[in-house]
């Protein structure tokens, strides 16, 4: 910190670049990256108590576009690895990359607590974990429907291709991401989550798995195939 910054007590811009956000940034990093189960060798407390004096500094707008700037560019390496990936591969690293980003976010929605309620919901009128999710459906989710839905269709009718549990943390993933993907394919989401579909006769339920099979060839004619 410059000698101004402690004399004054003042955590200038240069103070924030230099010394706070290379903080976050570290912190940051290990998270989105961590597996589960894995010990993160970072201070909460250190991280916390940084996060609040740069509140306190009206440094928050800066803090919150350096959040999103290096959680999109973590996001777009991470889409560019699926793309990458081949089909026998690509649903358990859809779901391991699914799985690891929202484990973060449970660790690094709370470590920036004061920024969220002091601008994030004040100023924006939005909340920081919704932006984070959001953040997920538009540089891997959208990216990836297309390629991802028909081999899910089709790994439903070919037994032990994927566990079920892999296909129920997508399918529910999925639905929390954008919930109108259920449109493309209902006897499927139906399957993980209660309540989604209307009331079916025995025939409607048929037609339903009918329209997944439908759209599974659609997409394939048109090219989304792996």
């Amino acid at each position: 910190m410059s000698l101004k910054g402690r004399l004054m007590n003042v955590i200038t811009i240069e103070d924030y670049k230099s010394t706070y956000w290379p903080k976050l940034d570290s912190a940051i990093d290990q998270l989105l990256t961590q597996s589960p189960g894995d010990y993160i060798p970072i201070s909460y407390e250190q991280i916390y108590s940084c996060v609040y004096k740069c509140v306190c500094q009206q440094h928050s707008e800066q803090m919150y576009s350096d959040l999103i700037k290096k959680i999109t560019n973590h996001l777009e390496r991470v889409s560019k690895e699926l793309q990458a990936s081949p089909p026998d591969l690509y649903i358990e690293r859809f779901n391991v990359a699914l799985g690891q980003y929202m484990g973060a976010l449970q660790s690094i929605v709370p470590l920036f607590i004061y920024m969220n309620k002091f601008y994030i919901e004040t100023k924006l009128n939005r909340d920081l974990k919704d932006d984070l999710i959001k953040l997920f459906t538009e540089h891997v989710a959208e990216k990836h429907i297309y390629n991802l839905m028909p081999l899910l269709l089709e790994a439903q009718s070919t037994p032990f291709q994927i566990t079920p549990s892999t296909m129920a943390n997508i399918v529910k993933g999925l639905y929390t991401l954008r919930p109108e993907w259920v449109q493309m394919a209902p006897a499927l989401f139906s399957k993980f989550i209660p309540n989604i579909l209307p009331p079916a006769v025995e025939s409607e339920l048929q037609e339903y798995a009918a329209q997944d099979q439908k759209l599974q060839r659609e997409l394939m004619q048109n090219g989304f195939t792996r």
